[in-house]
């Protein structure tokens, strides 16, 4: 999970979300998460059916953000959920023992509780300032201390969220996180693949300083 892109097709310019999905796993992207809230339940659906073909077919993991109706009619490998969505608990049931849970968090007890309740990873920011989440104050820039708590306090895998870049990735990985997820960086670039590419590099670079 060093790649993990989150898809938003306002961001991507004049290429579809599927586009930029096909780049990213040309690049070696290691994880997709159909995020699109400002789509509509059908629109939704249709794209993540053509997700779910591309992932398959390269074996990358595919999750969709909030719905787990669409995850299950896709058959999509889990679900993303946040503090509004079905508890964990209630997604596995209806996706099954086998299906893929992740939950946002930002707080350390926040941490502790999904992984309590049975998640299988977690997306923890936003790490830094971004203008991609509409997120509340007190989930708003919590810093690289704060992943590095996060990562002290839990056993499953971390991945931060938020603001992040080739740039600052290392940073990010260095303080304990496994991975990156990201929006902007893929989806916005001129090259998604390249930017990929650029991506893993920074994380390899921040998993070396540990």
């Amino acid at each position: 999970m060093d790649t993990y892109l989150v898809t938003q097709s306002d961001l991507s310019g004049d290429r579809s979300t599927t586009e930029v999905v096909e780049a990213a796993v040309d690049g070696g992207v290691d994880f997709v998460q159909l995020r699109e809230k400002h789509a509509t339940a059908r629109e939704r659906y249709v794209l993540a059916s053509d997700v779910r073909e591309l992932t398959a077919e390269a074996g990358v993991p595919f999750v969709v953000n909030d719905r787990v109706d669409i995850a299950a009619a896709v058959g999509a490998d889990g679900v993303h959920l946040g503090d509004d969505d079905l508890p964990i608990a209630a997604a596995r049931d209806q996706l099954g023992r086998d299906a893929i849970v992740g939950r946002s968090v930002s707080t350390v007890e926040a941490a502790r509780a999904a992984e309590d309740a049975g998640a299988d990873y977690l997306g923890v920011g936003a790490v830094f300032a971004t203008d991609s989440k509409d997120i509340d104050d007190d989930e708003y820039e919590i810093g690289i201390e704060r992943v590095a708590a996060v990562a002290d306090a839990v056993s499953i895998p971390i991945v931060g969220i938020g603001g992040i870049t080739a740039s600052n990735a290392a940073d990010v990985v260095a303080a304990g996180a496994d991975g990156v997820a990201v929006i902007t960086e893929i989806t916005g670039a001129d090259d998604p693949e390249a930017a990929t590419r650029q991506l893993a590099t920074a994380v390899e670079d921040g998993r070396d300083r540990r």
